[in-house]
């Protein structure tokens, strides 16, 4: 059987003029109800959406986004190489976030890497030619100038973390203090006394806020902070295993370790399994994130839940109201008035500790 495609008078596609004309109100309310705008009372929104379901009325997207100014797109940079972002489950459940956040809406969101000098120029072209009406920023280190270019090209864009305590742009980031106070006041509350530290890459703001987490919960209970045991890692198992290597050169009596992620831990897993020791009887082990990865390991990883994909979620609905607002007319938010928000963060105790 045939589906008859929807037709106004003459044979044409139902026009917004009609639906006004059935709703028996005016071309802007119907225009404010297609668009959810909140103007509308619910009387003459009910009124609107029958006529439009009568006459089987389909918005014209790409007209309207041309005459708002609008792509109806929003770009998700990772300024990361990309085989660290399919290699970790940080990045997809950012993107699984976004996605949430996107799937009641029209507009469509388009992935890009700018690791690099080169990525960064040709971005800036793309963003400067207008392509896109906002960008998602994740895993942005301290000195990284692609947001300040963003921001300057007059781009919406909200971040995944922030670059430092004075962050200027919109951010979502975790209680990234408090989690990584929470994992080392665990491992002291079950008794462990040489306690090691794989830090993240120290110039991203969240891993240097795990660190000093960490400090103050050994700060609390009396313990000195021994540089032996820290050692720097860059989020990748390799990085976990070299990290976790160098840690049990300098201090073979260690008995406990914090890892900064979960990918870091699982590479500090394989060196201590190598090395002979049995988690936890002879190492404790306490991860970061909570992903796949933690519940997966033998034994399954205690680990810091960190609201991921919510992170995604909430980075898009600041973005689309940032979006919204600047086509409304209203100017970019001073550095003062720009929106932080801090998810909490919450230990889940498994059996690696």
């Amino acid at each position: 059987m045939a589906v008859r495609e929807p037709r106004g008078r003459g044979g044409r596609r139902p026009t917004l003029e009609q639906v006004a004309e059935r709703a028996g109100v005016g071309r802007g309310t119907v225009s404010r109800v297609i668009n959810g705008s909140p103007r509308v009372s619910e009387h003459t929104r009910a009124l609107v959406e029958a006529a439009v379901a009568e006459l089987g009325y389909v918005p014209n997207t790409a007209a309207r986004a041309l005459a708002a100014n609008r792509t109806d797109a929003i770009a998700l940079v990772v300024p990361e190489p990309e085989r660290r972002f399919f290699a970790e489950p940080y990045f997809s459940d950012i993107v699984h976030g976004v996605g949430l956040a996107l799937a009641e809406t029209e507009v469509q969101l388009l992935l890009t890497f700018a690791g690099g000098d080169r990525e960064r120029r040709r971005l800036a072209q793309y963003l400067g030619a207008q392509r896109v009406d906002g960008v998602l920023l994740v895993s942005v280190h301290a000195g990284d100038p692609l947001p300040d270019l963003v921001d300057q090209l007059g781009v919406p864009a909200v971040l995944s973390g922030r670059r430092s305590a004075d962050e200027r742009l919109p951010s979502v980031d975790s209680d990234n203090f408090g989690g990584g106070r929470a994992a080392v006041g665990h491992l002291l509350d079950r008794g462990r006394r040489t306690i090691a530290l794989i830090t993240g890459p120290l110039d991203v703001y969240g891993a240097r806020r795990r660190h000093e987490g960490c400090l103050a919960a050994l700060a609390a209970a009396g313990r000195p902070v021994d540089p032996e045991l820290v050692a720097e890692g860059d989020f990748t198992e390799e990085g976990g295993r070299r990290a976790m290597a160098e840690l049990l050169a300098r201090r073979p009596d260690l008995d406990a370790v914090f890892a900064g992620s979960d990918v870091m831990a699982g590479g500090a897993r394989l060196v201590l399994r190598g090395a002979g020791r049995r988690i936890p009887q002879d190492v404790a082990l306490v991860g970061y994130d909570d992903s796949v990865i933690a519940r997966h390991l033998e034994p399954a990883l205690t680990s810091v839940r960190q609201p991921i994909v919510e992170m995604g979620r909430e980075m898009t609905r600041l973005l689309l109201e940032e979006i919204a607002e600047r086509a409304g007319g209203r100017p970019a938010r001073g550095a003062g008035e720009r929106r932080r928000l801090v998810l909490p963060t919450e230990l889940v105790v498994r059996d690696s500790s």
